[in-house]
């Protein structure tokens, strides 16, 4: 699967997504600079949010609109929260421009038909689809049928959701599925991370996976990596201080280039499963044991395990010789400090 330029897989580098979202707290010169920074933290790729208050819901407080959940926007209406925190539609042509220009994908979530419409002019190279639309089959089927790669955040899912969201991209002719284990809890607490999903994720519903993370810092998305992840995705902000709906839960561009390099490290210690050693280490194995003469020996000695010993470094017999040469007789004197040969026994 690629996404833009970039290969998704297990034998490629990770795709790193810096999430927008409501970080440019309302100013297009903030979201512009927080892209910038995006690339200088050595993300892939930056993701906006397609919607506006009326596309998500309707503007009511009644008790069904009042958010009272112990979340950071208690307090407040659905709509006051999305009126707060959406991107104008009139700035994505700019950033996706910005964004080219800096050599980052851009794509973005669209929350309903008419911005999957929206950002098919743009000509996004993938769709994602938030953990809270998972069970927005009509907007799935809409999406997947874009021809373009699809990635599922499972956020609020159970297995069943899932499930359906997979097979309806499949029955609208799109195999290039992407699901990302998510907490949807902001921020999200460690214990409830369940990073062993991942390598079941992939198993079970025969897709690409990776990982949306609410945690705090960077440990988790280390850590999905080692489990399988191809894509990481999580909050990104230029400066917390300018707060937002989404500030306390992301990281600004020093701890996100952490993020980055610490996935990148993950990446080069797992390697690949290999049983050579490099040109280094080669080098090091003249330290490892042999068999070695410890006693000054005449011709017609027998070698025994007082003369012979299997110590470092290298240079001599490989001990697995040992038991074979015990008993034998020496064809030559030998000084105590000589690596044993083959040739020196009869």
């Amino acid at each position: 699967m690629k996404i833009g330029n970039r290969n998704i897989g297990d034998n490629h580098p990770c795709f790193i997504i810096a999430e927008l979202s409501a970080n440019h707290n309302g100013s297009l010169e903030v979201a512009i600079e927080t892209i910038r920074a995006a690339k200088r933290t050595g993300a892939d790729a930056i993701k906006l949010q397609t919607y506006t208050p009326d596309t998500m819901t309707i503007d009511a407080n009644n008790e069904h609109f009042q958010i009272n959940e112990g979340t950071l926007w208690d307090g407040k209406t659905l709509y006051e929260l999305y009126q707060e925190a959406y991107t104008p539609w009139e700035w994505h042509e700019e950033l996706f421009k910005v964004a080219k220009e800096e050599g980052l994908i851009c794509f973005s979530s669209p929350f309903d038909i008419t911005a999957v419409d929206f950002l098919k002019k743009l000509d996004v190279p993938v769709y994602k689809i938030a953990s809270f639309e998972i069970q927005d089959i009509p907007l799935i089927e809409h999406t997947a049928s874009q021809g373009k790669p699809i990635i599922i955040s499972t956020g609020i899912a159970i297995e069943e959701d899932i499930q359906l969201a997979v097979d309806t991209c499949r029955n609208a002719g799109n195999e290039d599925i992407i699901l990302l284990k998510c907490t949807s809890s902001y921020p999200a607490p460690l214990d409830l991370a369940n990073l062993n999903t991942i390598p079941d994720i992939k198993s079970r519903f025969n897709v690409e996976v990776g990982f949306s993370d609410h945690t705090y810092g960077s440990l988790a998305p280390a850590i999905a990596t080692t489990l399988g992840a191809n894509v990481i995705e999580k909050h990104f902000i230029l400066d917390k201080s300018i707060g937002g709906p989404d500030a306390d839960f992301s990281l600004d561009e020093e701890e996100f280039k952490e993020m980055v390099k610490a996935v990148r490290d993950t990446e080069k210690m797992l390697g690949t499963a290999s049983y050579n050693v490099s040109e280094k280490v080669k080098k090091n194995r003249k330290f490892a044991r042999s068999l070695f003469i410890v006693e000054d020996v005449k011709k017609g000695d027998i070698v025994t395990k007082y003369n012979l010993r299997s110590i470092r470094p290298g240079n001599g017999l490989h001990p697995k010789f040992l038991n074979n040469v015990l008993g034998k007789e020496f064809k030559i004197d030998i000084k105590r400090g000589t690596p044993l040969s083959l040739d020196d026994i009869m």
